[in-house]
Formats: structure tokens, C-alpha cells, sequence
């Protein structure tokens, strides 16, 4: 089978690799759809290693990773010790993206990605991902995906929605809220449209023209621009002067985590989402004076992960709106350099 592996200084290629067999607690998936998350582009951009490629053109890593951590598609072979109640030849599954010792107390409770017994396994990462024909993982980290929802909704779900949908619940957001949610990306964007969905009031805020009009598609009461406006004064007048109940990064901007902060009323909660990156807080007139919450939320379990995907079928929510791009295997270049920009929206590769 073929697939994408990240070779370095914003370069790829499509390699060649056996079929997987699954192991005793494994199942083979056939991808249907595999999902480009922001994160991708952390390994898409890394720079290249020293010794760079062979003498055959390969990078001179002898053990290149398939990249995508968006896994979403039909179980294709089941592991002889595989219970039947958790997977099936033909099943429908999305694919929680992490395993770590499956023993622990983080791991049982379904939080795999935050094992502290054994280095954890990120697919797509440092463990084979979904861009490509088939992946192999243990059947412990299928979740079902509801006949109602595409594969490319399955992939959404599998990381960047998911996330979204975690941070809000998280963060307890009810319809009596005001919510400020900086950077209208993928991620920002789907939390746009579930806290819409969960009745609260939205105030989406990004620098790029296009991403503020989908947010005002997705739902959005207000839009904010931060490159020609104070987004601190904005949201305060927006709510006269009480400020947000609540406030989301999804940006990894300095500047914008601050304001997301500073934007947050009174004994508000404020939550980072995005990867990377750093803020400079003035503890005591920011946090202190204010009994700030400021809470870290990392994607989300397994558990919260099958809640998402129920909570977009009752809701009737078009996950797959958010999708602007859809692409093969083969135009995995042209699919990165574009996304690479952050300037459209999320893509999706089909099998």
C-alpha cells in the first residue's frame, strides 16, 4: 500500500508499504477518509534531519511514519483475540488516536494520551497514521461511527472537532453564555458551530476575511476582526461592558491567548486549545483580581469522542460543512502546500 510520510522542511512523500496483519489485540482498518489537522503541519514543517535523503532519494530515516491522525473507515481484519463486541469485519469506526499502557487509571478511563507509564503512541506521529490505504491499531481504540455521519465527519470528530467539543464541555458552556472563540480555523470553527448548537451566544474573532464570513455561516453572533480592531474594547462593548462568561484560543497566538484573557469577565473561565507556542500573563491584574479559571484542555477521550459524534446526530449537525477541500492520496503535495498557508479551511483525503 501507499502512503504520506512527512520527509521533512515542508516536503512529503508517497512511499511504499506492506499491508498490514493484524496482531492477536489488533485491527486492520480500511481507510475511508483521513482528516489534515493543524498539528499535521508541526511535522509537515519540522526541519529536515541531518544526512537528509539516501542514495536511493528516501529520506535517510529507516523507519518513516505515515502521517494523519484523523483516522476514520471500516474495520477490514480482526486479530484473533479481538472480543467480537468490539470490533467487526465491516464496522464503521472512527480511531482514538493514542495508546498508551491501556492499565493505568488515565488509560482505563479512557485518556490513553495521558499515560505517564509508557511513551505514548500518537498515529500519525510516531506510530503509523491514516493517509494511506489501510492502519493497523489495537482494537481498544475503536470508537463506533453512527450510520447517520460520513467518514469525513467520522475524521472530523476523530481530532479537530473532537477537540472543539471537548473544551466547551469542559468549560461547562450552557446557553446562558457568552462565548469568545479567537482564531476561526478548523478547530475554532467547529467550536463555533457546537457552541451554537449548545444554545450560547458566539463571538468569533480571526484576522482573515474569508474565516470570519464562515464563522457568521457556522452560526456566529458576532465577528471580530483583531488585525483592525481592540478585541478586548470590542467584546466588552459587545456585551456592555460585562465581558465574555467565556473565552477559547484555538490561535497558538501570543497576542490573542492575552486578550482571550483579558476578554473573560470576572470569575470567567478561559481555555487554550492550541498547540504550540507561549503567552505572557501579568498574574495579578489578569488572573489574581479576577479569579480567572484558566484551564489547558488536549483533545479529549475515547468516551467524550463517541459522545461527540451521538451529540451531531441528535443535533442534525452538518460536521461536514466544515470541509472545503477534498483530495486523493496523489495530491497529497498539493494538499499540504495549500493548507500549509492556514488561510482556507480543513481538507480531507478519500480512499
Amino acid at each position: 500500500m501507499r502512503g504520506v510520510v512527512f520527509t521533512g522542511g515542508r516536503e512529503l512523500q508517497i512511499m511504499e508499504f506492506p499491508d498490514p496483519t493484524p496482531g492477536p489485540d489488533e485491527v486492520v482498518v480500511e481507510m475511508k477518509a483521513s482528516g489534515m489537522c493543524g498539528s499535521d503541519l508541526h511535522q509537515y514543517r519540522r526541519p529536515k534531519t541531518s544526512g537528509g535523503a539516501n542514495a536511493t532519494g528516501l529520506p535517510a530515516n529507516p523507519n518513516p511514519v505515515i502521517a494523519g491522525h484523523e483516522p476514520c473507515g471500516v474495520v477490514a481484519a480482526v486479530g484473533s483475540a479481538v472480543d467480537p463486541r468490539q470490533a467487526r469485519v465491516g464496522e464503521r469506526i472512527m480511531v482514538h488516536h493514542y495508546q498508551g499502557c491501556t492499565q493505568c487509571n488515565h488509560c482505563r478511563s479512557g485518556w490513553q494520551q495521558l499515560c505517564q507509564e509508557v511513551p505514548v503512541k500518537v498515529y500519525g506521529s510516531n506510530s503509523h497514521g491514516g493517509h494511506a490505504k489501510y492502519l493497523c491499531v489495537p482494537a481498544n481504540t475503536m470508537v463506533p461511527l453512527p450510520d447517520e455521519l460520513s467518514f469525513s465527519a467520522g475524521a472530523a470528530i476523530a481530532c479537530g472537532s473532537g477537540t472543539a467539543y471537548s473544551a466547551l464541555r469542559r468549560m461547562n458552556l450552557s446557553g446562558n453564555d457568552t462565548i469568545a472563540i479567537f482564531g476561526q480555523g478548523p478547530v475554532g470553527l467547529a467550536g463555533t458551530q457546537f457552541a451554537k448548537a449548545m444554545g450560547a451566544r458566539v463571538i468569533a474573532l480571526d484576522v482573515n476575511p474569508q474565516r470570519l464570513q464562515r464563522a457568521k455561516e457556522f452560526g456566529a453572533d458576532e465577528v471580530v476582526d483583531p488585525g483592525s480592531n481592540d478585541p478586548v474594547a470590542a467584546i466588552k462593548d459587545l456585551t456592555h461592558g460585562r465581558y465574555a462568561d467565556l473565552s477559547l484560543d484555538t490561535s497558538s497566538n501570543p497576542d490573542a491567548r492575552a486578550n482571550a484573557i483579558r476578554s473573560t469577565k470576572v470569575w470567567g473561565t478561559m481555555c487554550f486549545v492550541g498547540e504550540g507556542g507561549d503567552v505572557r500573563i501579568d498574574v495579578s491584574p489578569m488572573l489574581l483580581r479576577r479569579q480567572m479559571t484558566v484551564i489547558g484542555s488536549w483533545t479529549f477521550s475515547n468516551i467524550i469522542q463517541d459522545e461527540c459524534a451521538r451529540f451531531c446526530v441528535e443535533r442534525k449537525i452538518d460536521v461536514d460543512k466544515l470541509f472545503t477541500h477534498h483530495w486523493k492520496l496523489e495530491q497529497a503535495e498539493e494538499a499540504y502546500k495549500l493548507f500549509d498557508k492556514q488561510s482556507d479551511g480543513k481538507g480531507v483525503f478519500l480512499m
